[in-house]
């Protein structure tokens, strides 16, 4: 399955990640309708700061530096727990998935 953004379908690899980063702001709402996620300014941060990470990286953190680093960004949340209410299924991969980043390395955990 891929997801159609301005009559183009962008092609998805392994768990429906995108198989080349798309830094579009129009691809975010494409596939968080499709992972059911109703975006809100706070979903819009992370996705930012994963593109970011994404950018200068060329891969996107994994879930313990991705709270470290919010923390320290965007001091008094509690982004572990803000983190699983905007991004349910397992944070760092789904945060980076909205994203339209490419499949992140590892386990997506620790």
């Amino acid at each position: 399955m891929g997801y159609m953004l301005n009559g183009e379908e962008l092609e998805t690899g392994e768990e429906d990640f995108l198989l080349e980063a798309n830094f579009s702001d129009e691809i975010v709402p494409v596939i968080a309708a499709a992972e059911g996620i109703k975006l809100n300014d706070d979903h819009w941060t992370v996705v930012n700061f994963m593109r970011e990470k994404y950018k200068e990286d060329g891969s996107t953190p994994n879930f313990r530096n991705m709270l470290a680093e919010l923390d320290d960004l965007h001091p008094g949340t509690d982004w572990k727990k803000k983190l699983y209410e905007l991004f349910p299924n397992q944070p760092a991969r789904q945060s980076a998935r909205v994203a339209g980043l490419t499949k992140p390395y590892g386990k997506g955990g620790y």
